[in-house]
């Protein structure tokens, strides 16, 4: 695994599911859309295009109205193992808007069927890291894992 970054979020847990299963949640947009936004915030929509430079675009509804479109794309995808995702492009490498962050995701097999799941969020600036620290990304992101594990255990 790359070394830890100055502007990097990260959480790691043990989920009750291979990786090949943890995978497909991230993968399919139909699971995605069930897990993705922590409650009370929910996803309408994935698009996902699963290779490098494909479109990763999801849309979150906050309970207060507001939506937020997030559009990316992928820049590595191995299937069971990584997933590397960013907002500095989208589909086609045409740059983003202001890019935010670069998601980076691996599943380890941590034997007995589960997987070792670690989420991270590579900022470009201490300010993006501060900024979705203080958006609640701990809590957020935490919360999105828990709903993600549940999905996996009905699955």
């Amino acid at each position: 695994m790359p070394k830890i970054a100055e502007h990097e979020l990260s959480l790691s847990r043990i989920i009750n599911a291979p990786p090949e299963k943890v995978f497909r949640v991230w993968a399919d947009p139909e699971l995605l859309i069930q897990w993705w936004a922590p409650l009370p915030y929910l996803t309408s929509q994935a698009f996902i295009d699963l290779r490098p430079g494909g479109a990763f675009n999801t849309t979150m509804h906050a309970p207060t109205g507001e939506i937020y479109e997030n559009l990316g794309v992928f820049l590595d995808v191995v299937p069971n193992q990584r997933l590397v995702f960013t907002d500095a492009f989208q589909e086609g490498w045409v740059p983003g808007e202001r890019p935010f962050m670069t998601g980076y995701i691996t599943f380890e097999d941590a034997g007995n069927g589960a997987t070792k799941y670690t989420a991270r969020a590579l900022h470009w600036t201490a300010e993006d890291k501060q900024t979705h620290e203080e958006m609640g990304f701990e809590e957020g992101w935490n919360a999105a894992a828990e709903q993600m594990e549940a999905l996996l255990q009905r699955l």
